[in-house]
């Protein structure tokens, strides 16, 4: 029986309960990817992930990264909070502002601003790419989306580090009231070889600039509260496909009030074209676990 340290946190949210929820463990390098994603299936949330020491001296820590039902390279929230969770349990600490993380999508640079509570931080996403864009990009987009006004920029498929059909919606209220079919979104997910679908739309409100919706049907959910990665994938699109407009050097973002969240993130795009996905991160649980492993 093992018996290592356990943190539990909120992530992307002004104050516990808003955001995505993580679970954190350290002390697991004797385990096997199977007993990783033996734990991460019991704890059943979004994420769970594995805090070890890095294997090139660029990096102050690893990270693995376990779905309920499978290993990713890499996911915005998982991130942020993972390294929230090593600066609170001292693992590491922030060089000139900055953690560098070791994952499965490479070395990843993470920006820690202090402020009022705890930290900001933002990880730099990686590279994406466009694959495909518009309605006939996929032969069951059009009939999914048929029913949302459309908005000013077309669907779009985009990857990096992850893959996510992106769609603007045109009105925010239909975004929000938006009843999608769940088993087209895991039909379009799993045809693509995608997490699914994130959707957003343009804001007037004086709090964020975009509302976001993401229903990553292709890793076994059905809304994420929270989506660090597909927002990051909002970031780049926009930036490609708008780079002289009001959104192409950053914004903010509210997710999550349709399942009972008040997610809120910021996405910066630098001059170059590199996107940051941040906000705060809450240690809501730090404890110990006990747990059997089979290696």
């Amino acid at each position: 029986m093992n018996h290592l340290r356990f943190l539990q946190l909120d992530v992307f949210c002004a104050t516990p309960g808003g955001g995505n929820p993580l679970g954190v463990v350290f002390g697991a390098a004797d385990w096997s990817p199977g007993d990783m994603q033996a734990f991460a299936t019991w704890t059943n949330l979004v994420e769970t992930t594995f805090v070890l020491a890095p294997t090139v001296p660029e990096a102050d820590y690893r990270l693995r990264i376990f779905t309920p039902h499978r290993e990713i390279a890499f996911a915005g929230h998982p991130s942020v909070g993972s390294a929230m969770a090593v600066l609170a349990t001292g693992f590491a600490g922030a060089r000139d502002g900055r953690l560098v993380q070791e994952c499965g999508a490479g070395l990843l640079p993470l920006r820690v601003e202090d402020g009022d509570g705890p930290p900001v931080i933002a990880v730099r996403a990686p590279g994406a790419q466009v694959l495909r864009t518009g309605l006939d990009a996929d032969p069951g987009l059009g009939a999914l989306l048929a029913p949302l006004p459309a908005g000013v920029l077309p669907p779009a498929f985009v990857e990096g580090g992850r893959r996510w059909w992106i769609a603007e919606i045109g009105s925010e209220a239909a975004l929000r009231g938006w009843h999608p079919d769940h088993a087209a979104i895991a039909a379009l997910a799993h045809a693509s070889d995608s997490l699914g679908l994130c959707v957003f739309a343009r804001s007037d409100s004086e709090d964020y600039e975009l509302a976001v919706r993401a229903f990553p049907a292709g890793v076994g959910i059905t809304e994420d509260p929270a989506s660090g990665a597909a927002n990051g994938l909002i970031g780049a699109w926009l930036a490609h496909a708008e780079p002289d407009g009001p959104l192409a050097r950053g914004y903010r973002v509210s997710q999550g009030r349709e399942i009972g969240r008040d997610a809120r993130m910021r996405v910066a795009i630098d001059g170059d074209g590199e996107v940051w996905v941040g906000g705060q991160a809450h240690v809501v649980v730090d404890g110990e676990l006990a747990w059997p492993v089979a290696s």
